[in-house]
């Protein structure tokens, strides 16, 4: 069975034992990806909307490391620790994104690395 790793400075490092992103056949699936700068690798500052931005900012990374983008995922997973921010999610995925958007799930957790809001996964047909 084939996969290729996906990398980019451009998004932060993994912080585990994980890929950024992998690829098989005509799938990329991208880990999950919390608000944390590539350069300094700490979390941004400004709130759950500067969380978000950031967390959109490095799928679009991956995205464009394995050679598509954004518009490209098929399947978002989206992780907040609380669920009253689905909203600001909504709103800035509408900056990011143009229809037809990809299928999503969003599930509220009682915690991410790092202390982080959100974290987001997904799936990018290749």
């Amino acid at each position: 069975m084939s996969k290729d790793i996906i990398s980019t400075d451009k998004a932060p490092q993994a912080i585990g034992t994980y890929s950024q992103a992998v690829k098989h056949k005509d799938l990329v699936f991208i880990s999950g990806q919390i608000p944390l700068d590539p350069a300094s690798m700490e979390v941004v500052e400004g709130g759950i909307e500067a969380q978000i931005r950031r967390v959109f900012d490095n799928l679009s990374a991956v995205c464009t490391a394995a050679g598509g983008t954004l518009d490209d995922i098929v399947k978002l997973g989206v992780f907040l620790t609380d669920m009253s921010d689905f909203p600001q999610v909504n709103n800035i995925m509408g900056q990011y994104f143009s229809a037809p958007y990809p299928a999503r799930a969003a599930v509220e957790v009682s915690a991410l690395p790092k202390g982080v809001n959100v974290e987001m996964d997904a799936i990018l047909g290749a």
